[in-house]
């Protein structure tokens, strides 16, 4: 139960930050870890330690990847490890599953609402179907735009908190 409480204040923080200066501090970030760790130790001994560290390393690993290919930010990696540590590596896995879903959605609601690119996409459509090329205007689809995925991170929480009972049950 504390864990969930820490977890949604964590959440909290790092949305807000995430939003407003594109940043997940490690001032947070590390605290809160250390504060797993105890808590599961105490709790839970040695296993719980154990438990904490293992799903460090499952959400910590999971983005790890992304984040060498430049797809991500560290504190989007840091963030995700940390929600293992707190919740298990089960959870964070569930938490993987939902962020993923979550974020290709955002993506694909800020590539259809960009200036243009709701155009070009039905242009695309429009040139698949009939079989012609219709130019599409340079710079629609700019590769270097970025988004906050910090929110998709903490909306795939919330959601493996909302369906945890029910994922057990299942």
């Amino acid at each position: 139960m504390i864990t969930t409480l820490i977890l949604l204040i964590i959440l909290g923080i790092c949305v807000v930050t995430d939003i407003r200066e594109r940043k997940i501090y490690n001032a947070v970030i590390f605290p809160a870890l250390l504060l797993a760790f105890i808590i599961q130790g105490i709790d839970h001994g040695f296993v719980g330690l154990k438990t904490a560290g293992i799903g460090f390393s499952v959400g910590f690993g999971l983005l790890l990847i992304p984040y060498f290919l430049g797809g991500m930010g560290a504190g989007d990696v840091k963030l995700l490890g940390l929600i293992g540590a707190l919740k298990g590596s089960s959870f964070v896995m569930y938490t993987a599953i939902y962020m993923g879903m979550i974020g290709a959605l955002m993506a694909l609601g800020i590539i259809l609402f960009r200036s243009g690119a709701f155009t070009a996409v039905l242009y695309g459509v429009h040139s698949a179907r009939n079989g012609i090329k219709v130019p599409i205007k340079e710079g629609v689809f700019n590769s270097s735009y970025s988004y906050p995925y910090g929110v998709a991170i903490a909306a795939g929480a919330l959601a493996a908190l909302a369906l945890e009972r029910w994922i057990i049950l299942w």
